[in-house]
């Protein structure tokens, strides 16, 4: 696909999936947002970077290897081959898959926090308070709900007590200017509920940040010292690694610039309240926009490894198809809301909307072509533009999909889309070619070269967000790769009379419930 000679830079980031689990929906959920976002700015003739990868280390990881008889080391080496594996499975188009074991990210962490030396923002103490070793986490105890003399935090997770000498971030410090620049900046953090959640949590005070451990080893050692680095500047730091941290060229800056973190609600706070203020505290850029997106339930339930109620993505993919997982996940609710898996739900919406609407409509038309027209577009429909309305919903479409990307509304995106499906099954339903073709062949012949335009249009929209199917679209109209983005969505670029079509290829498969 030829490329523009002036590009936009975008940046795109799933956080760093923790290496002590086997790969989950949550996971693949993230990734295949992300892959979406990315696909589309591609389409739009931006240049894309998008990265993923693992997070390697921490207190968690050393006690997970050692309950599995392994180093710490082999044990990351081997977990963080399923998550590789994931994105192949995925397909989806990340340009970076980084480690934090790897030397580079060791380089890039180490320069940072010497950064945060250099600017007089790390001093060393003592820490006593409340810990977390599920979430990697320190916690004040307003954040905390007691249960008799235990601690928990407000997913349940247990935590400890410890006290240790530690050094500290100068968090506090930035309080003032993070409510700030959240004020001028109004959508650095998506969904507006996020926005207003980070700024109360700031509002209610904020405490300088234990930053360093020394009960554990496996980890980052902190510059001139014995201390490892605590696990999320750590991970934190990966997003500038990824575009070569500390030596980041007038090129790559400008993709950080535009860089969206796509992350999970849980970890809001370290993306949005202690990755700013660090920062900041460097002079260093801040990216553009934070999204955190919600979680997933099982049949309405929690999804744990303790309830057995965990959803392998592989599984699903395997059983159903991976633009079938993908549909779901990205039509089923609104970005920003928590959502509840079923197979039930996968089936009814595969069903409905892909295997009925969209598979059936497609399949129903291209065969009628290659059955009575010799597989050819019977009349040319530059001069039905203006005048036909299923053309002109279609062109308009696209507008309507971009502003609402932007504002990461990607399941209204696809209501869009399929409402528009909707109409031209009405519109088949109406004309009938099947019957007119006996009657009156130059009505169905252009009432079907006006269908076959219209796929071509929701082939190209659909890229994204089912990427297999849509290629199979647009290779039965024999759209050419390079006339796929979406500045093709033009009157200009509209199949011409005597268009030679491929022969259809099977979409979507019906599933029993």
């Amino acid at each position: 696909m030829s490329k523009p000679a002036l590009m936009n830079s975008t940046y795109i980031t799933t956080p760093i999936f923790y290496v002590n689990d086997l790969p989950h929906i949550g996971h693949a959920y993230t990734s295949i947002i992300c892959d979406t976002i990315t696909r589309f700015k591609k389409l739009e003739g931006h240049d894309v970077l998008f990265t993923t990868g693992t997070d390697e280390h921490g207190l968690k990881v050393e006690k997970a290897a050692k309950e599995k008889g392994k180093t710490p080391n082999d044990f990351v080496d081997e977990v963080s081959k399923n998550f590789r594996k994931l994105t192949s499975t995925l397909e989806i188009q990340n340009t970076d898959f980084i480690r934090t074991t790897e030397e580079r990210h060791k380089i890039s962490a180490s320069f940072f926090w010497n950064k945060l030396v250099e600017k007089n923002q790390i001093y060393k103490g003592n820490y006593k308070g409340w810990y977390s070793v599920k979430d990697e986490s320190f916690y004040q105890e307003k954040e905390l709900i007691k249960e008799g003399e235990i601690f928990k935090t407000q997913d349940g997770s247990v935590v400890d007590w410890i006290e240790e000498d530690s050094f500290f971030f100068k968090l506090s410090l930035w309080e003032k200017e993070l409510l700030k620049f959240y004020e001028l900046n109004p959508d650095f953090i998506k969904p507006l509920s996020r926005m207003n959640e980070v700024k109360s949590f700031v509002k209610s005070g904020l405490k300088d940040l234990s930053v360093s451990r020394t009960s554990f080893n496996w980890g980052i050692k902190v510059p001139n010292s014995d201390h490892i680095m605590y696990v999320w500047i750590d991970a934190l730091t990966n997003y500038l690694t990824s575009i070569g941290y500390p030596k980041i060229n007038s090129k790559k800056i400008k993709f950080w610039e535009n860089c969206i973190h796509i992350i999970g609600k849980d970890i809001l706070k370290f993306h949005a309240v202690y990755w700013p203020a660090m920062l900041m505290a460097i002079n260093h850029p801040l990216p553009k926009s934070i999204f955190a997106h919600g979680w997933w339930t099982n049949e309405g339930k929690k999804i744990s490894k303790s309830l057995g109620n965990t959803v392998d993505p592989n599984e699903m993919i395997n059983k159903f198809g991976l633009d079938q997982f993908r549909y779901f996940l990205l039509r089923e609710v609104p970005l920003g809301n928590d959502g509840d898996f079923s197979e039930k739900s996968l089936i009814i919406r595969i069903n409905s909307d892909l295997s009925n609407n969209l598979g059936n409509l497609i399949q129903r038309v291209t065969k009628f072509l290659k059955k009575n027209f010799n597989n050819k577009i019977p009349y040319s429909l530059i001069d039905e533009y203006e005048t036909n309305k299923q053309l002109k919903q279609g062109y308009f479409l696209i507008n309507n999909i971009k502003i609402k990307m932007n504002n990461f509304e990607i399941s209204k995106c696809l209501e869009d889309v399929f409402l528009y499906i909707d109409e031209l099954n009405k519109f088949v339903d109406e004309c009938e070619p099947w019957k007119s073709f006996k009657l009156d062949p130059e009505k169905a012949g252009k009432d079907l070269s006006i269908l076959i335009e219209c796929f071509r249009i929701i082939g190209i929209i659909l890229q994204p967000f089912i990427p297999n199917a849509s290629r199979k679209i647009l290779d039965t109209l024999n759209i050419k790769e390079s006339s796929r983005r979406f500045d093709n969505l033009t009157r200009e670029h509209a199949l011409k009379k005597s268009y030679e079509l491929n022969n259809p290829q099977p979409l979507f498969p019906r599933y029993e419930k």
